[in-house]
């Protein structure tokens, strides 16, 4: 039997399927019966879905128990309650060291992020993944669930929490007192609302991130690097406008555009829409821009 046969065709309009499902209006429901359509049957749909989602049991690139990292679980104070998170250090770390907050996908605070806190410990820096659903119990084990309480978050509030976050940083014992942020898709336009909500972050980077409004540009202090994909037709919608109203008013800030590259780009669990070429090259333009606007 031909080992290729084995992976159904996957195709843009499925991928798109999935982009519809997991950030507007479809339903799970709904995404299976436009999948079936588009796969020609159930099974087909079936053996697709899982490779358009994310995978849980995918290896992490760093392992939890990697001994070249520190972690323990942390808990600071929010803007309006107790915020909790994921607090990854370089095990050999002496002296002070940039800081930088890793903002979740709309899943929450899972193994996927952890495994991108502990790549940025090893980079050289205090990494703090934090669970921006504290407000609402935290990140459950159900996916789905997770999904569904983004809905339950007040954007204002989140913001705050993350600007608190940043004071956090500003002031942690092996902390040198800047403080970055990197975020995706959902995290990506959270780290565009720090950046508006707090004066105090010195960097941003956004990976595929809603933009903010226009007349909020004004606020932003950090300089920016913003990551899109080529084929993310959704969220590319807003990059004309944002880069306008940033040159109008004089911020600091990169795009770079990963032609032929999905949504969700960077994700190394979702077999479909990670782009190994394009998520290289922009961790390692992350890493670099970090270490220039951090020290």
């Amino acid at each position: 039997m031909n080992e290729h046969a084995k992976t159904p065709a996957i195709t843009q309009a499925m991928i798109d399927a999935y982009d519809e499902y997991t950030h507007l209006t479809l339903d799970r429901r709904g995404f299976m019966e436009k999948l079936t359509k588009l796969a020609g049957s159930g099974a087909a749909a079936a053996a697709i879905a899982p490779l358009l989602a994310a995978n849980p049991a995918r290896a992490a690139i760093v392992a939890a128990d990697d001994s070249r990292v520190s972690a323990q679980d942390a808990t600071w104070p929010g803007a309006s309650g107790e915020m909790k998170g994921y607090l990854v250090r370089p095990a050999s770390q002496s002296g002070a060291l940039p800081a930088a907050i890793v903002v979740h996908e709309n899943r929450g605070l899972n193994d996927h992020i952890r495994d991108v806190a502990r790549r940025l410990a090893l980079e050289g820096f205090v990494a703090l993944a934090p669970d921006f659903l504290s407000p609402l119990g935290g990140t459950p084990a159900d996916e789905e669930q997770a999904r569904q309480m983004f809905s339950r978050l007040d954007a204002a509030q989140t913001a705050a929490d993350g600007a608190a976050t940043v004071t956090y940083l500003e002031g942690l014992e092996g902390s040198n007192g800047k403080v970055g942020a990197i975020g995706f898709c959902w995290g990506g336009g959270t780290v565009n609302d720090i950046a508006v909500a707090s004066p105090a972050l010195d960097a941003g980077v956004a990976y595929y991130g809603r933009q903010p409004k226009a007349e909020d540009v004004a606020k932003i202090h950090a300089a920016l690097l913003l990551h899109y994909a080529g084929l993310d037709e959704r969220v590319n919608a807003g990059i004309d406008a944002f880069r306008a109203a940033l040159e109008k008013a004089g911020k600091e800030f990169t795009i770079h555009v990963y032609e032929g590259a999905n949504h969700a780009f960077n994700n190394d669990t979702s077999e479909a829409r990670y782009d190994k070429a394009a998520a290289e090259l922009a961790w390692q333009r992350t890493v670099d821009f970090l270490h220039a606007k951090l020290g």
